[in-house]
C-alpha cells in the first residue's frame, strides 16, 4: 500500500487561477498564508486567467509549459495549486512537472493532520484523509499488473494491487468510523451531564486567524495554545467560567473555519462541530480588521449550516478591534433590543466587560424564574424539576403544600411538564406556559 502521509513541501511554486465564478474564487494572500502555516517555501507565485478549467490539466497547455520552466528554474519540489483538482488533472501534472502537486484541499489536510493533538483529532484528520486519497491511489503505484491466483500462481488473474489497496483502504475507514463513534458517545455523555445539571454551553466559532483562541484564553485563563497562523488550534478545549445571574457557564473553543473548507473534513469533524448546534449561545469571532470580513463570516455561516447550527442564537464579536481607527467598542442591539454584535480586543482587554455582561443577557433571556405548588402526589414532577438543577429553594407552606422556587431554561420547563402529563402547568396554575414564544408552544412536538 502507498504511503498516504503527505511529505515536506520544501520550495513551492503557487498556482492561482482566477476564474469567472464567484463560488470558485479563492484569495491569493491566503494560499500564501496557508503554506507558510504548513512551512513550505514560496518559491514563485504564478497568476493567471480562465474563463474554465482545462479538463486534463486546469491552466491549459501553454501556461502548463510556463509553470514547468519555473520549477526548473526554482529547483521547486512542490507545485500547489488554490484550486480543487480532479486526480487526472493531479496526475497529468506530476508527470509533466516530474514533482509533487497538490491542490488546496491536500494543503489544508497537511495542515490539519500537522496540528492535530488529541487522540480524537488525530482519528478525525486521518478519516479525512483517508477518504480524500481514495480517489488518488492511483498515483503510488507504478506496477498495477493483476495478481494471480490458485495453487501454485497457476489460475485466472485475480485482484489487481490497486483493489487490494483500495479494500484495506475501506477497511481503515470502517475502523476510524467505529472509533469516532465510541468517543461521540462519549461526548454525548458529558453534554448529557451538563445539560443535566443546567450549565449553559458558549461555542466560540470563526473564521481562522480571527483571534479566537487569545480571547478564549483571555475570558478563561486557559492556555490554548495562540500563533499568528492559520489553523493554529484544532482540538476543541472547555472550560467553566462563573457569570454573574447565569452562574457557571461552559465555554468551548472550536476549529477556525475557512473558505471552501474540505467537504471530506466537515464530515470527519462533524461530531465535533456538532457541538456547537448543541450550545445554548455562539460567539462569532470576526477579525475586524480583516478587509474580507463579510466573506469571512458567510463563509462560517455556510460551515454552522451545514452541521445543523444555523438556528443558535449568535453574537457577532468584531474581536482585533484596535487595529481599527476610532473604534468604539461599543455594543449594538438588534430590533428586538438583544445584543446583536459587540467590538472587542482581546490583546487590550477593550470591551470585555461588556461582552461578558452581553453573554449574561443572552443567556438569562433563556431562563426563567417561578414558584411552583405541588402535593405528595406529584413526587415526579418534583424529582424531574431536581434531577435537572432547576430547583433553588424548598419549603412546606401552611396550605399543607410543597413549595418550589424553580430557576431553568424555558425549553427544559416545556419538556418537564410533557415528560409529567402537564403537572408543571398545574402546579403553576396555567393553562400554558407563558415563557415560551407568543405563548403558543406546540407541547405535542415535545419528544
Amino acid at each position: 500500500m502507498p504511503d498516504l502521509t503527505f511529505e515536506a513541501l520544501g520550495k513551492t511554486v503557487l498556482v492561482h487561477v482566477e476564474l469567472p465564478d464567484e463560488e470558485s474564487r479563492e484569495d491569493v494572500s491566503e494560499l500564501e498564508r496557508l503554506v507558510e502555516t504548513a512551512g513550505g517555501e514560496i518559491a514563485e507565485v504564478i497568476i493567471c486567467r480562465r474563463d474554465a478549467p482545462d479538463p486534463s490539466t486546469f491552466i491549459g497547455s501553454g501556461k502548463v509549459l510556463e509553470v514547468d520552466d519555473c520549477v526548473k528554474n526554482t529547483n521547486a519540489q512542490t507545485v500547489i495549486f488554490n484550486s480543487r483538482l480532479s486526480p487526472a488533472q493531479e496526475r497529468n501534472l506530476e508527470k509533466i512537472f516530474g514533482i509533487r502537486v497538490m491542490d488546496r484541499i491536500a494543503l489544508i489536510l497537511l495542515i490539519f493532520a500537522q496540528r492535530a493533538r488529541t487522540y480524537e483529532g488525530k482519528l478525525q484528520v486521518e478519516l479525512a484523509r483517508l477518504q480524500y486519497e481514495q480517489a488518488r491511489l492511483v498515483r503510488g503505484w507504478t506496477h498495477l499488473e493483476r495478481q494471480k491466483g490458485g495453487f501454485g500462481l497457476r489460475g485466472g488473474p485475480g485482484e489487481t494491487q490497486i483493489e487490494l489497496d483500495r479494500r484495506a483502504l475501506r477497511e481503515r475507514i470502517a475502523a476510524i468510523k467505529r472509533e469516532l463513534d465510541t468517543v461521540e458517545r462519549r461526548r454525548g455523555q458529558n453534554r448529557n451531564l451538563r445539560q443535566k445539571n443546567a450549565v449553559p454551553q458558549v461555542s466560540f466559532v470563526g473564521y481562522t486567524n480571527a483571534g479566537k483562541s487569545t480571547l478564549f484564553n483571555t475570558l478563561t485563563a486557559a492556555e490554548v495554545y495562540v500563533a499568528d497562523q492559520l489553523f493554529a488550534t484544532l482540538d476543541p478545549t472547555l472550560r467553566t467560567l462563573n457569570l454573574p445571574v447565569i452562574g457557571s457557564v461552559v465555554f468551548a473553543d472550536t476549529v477556525g473555519f475557512i473558505r471552501h473548507l474540505p467537504h471530506d473534513l466537515v464530515a470527519a469533524f462533524r461530531g465535533t462541530l456538532e457541538e456547537t448546534a448543541q450550545a445554548d449561545l455562539l460567539l462569532h469571532i470576526v477579525d475586524a480588521s480583516d478587509k474580507r470580513l463579510a466573506d469571512n463570516i458567510e463563509a462560517v455561516n455556510s460551515v454552522l449550516k451545514q452541521v445543523g447550527a444555523e438556528k443558535v442564537k449568535t453574537l457577532l464579536v468584531f474581536n482585533k478591534s484596535d487595529l481599527v481607527e476610532n473604534s468604539s467598542y461599543e455594543l449594538v442591539r438588534d430590533d428586538s433590543g438583544a445584543p446583536a454584535r459587540i467590538y472587542v480586543s482581546a490583546k487590550t482587554g477593550a470591551g470585555l466587560d461588556k461582552l461578558l455582561s452581553a453573554v449574561s443577557e443572552l443567556l438569562s433571556a433563556n431562563i426563567v424564574a417561578f414558584t411552583v405548588k405541588i402535593d405528595s402526589s406529584e413526587g415526579k414532577l418534583r424529582g424531574r424539576l431536581y434531577s435537572c438543577g432547576a430547583v433553588t429553594r424548598e419549603e412546606y407552606g401552611e396550605d399543607g403544600f410543597l413549595h418550589l422556587d424553580v430557576r431553568i431554561k424555558a425549553s427544559d420547563a416545556a419538556k418537564i411538564d410533557k415528560t409529567c402529563d402537564g403537572a408543571l402547568r398545574r402546579a403553576c396554575g396555567l393553562k400554558k406556559l407563558p415563557w415560551l414564544a407568543n405563548d403558543d408552544f406546540d407541547f405535542d412536538s415535545i419528544d
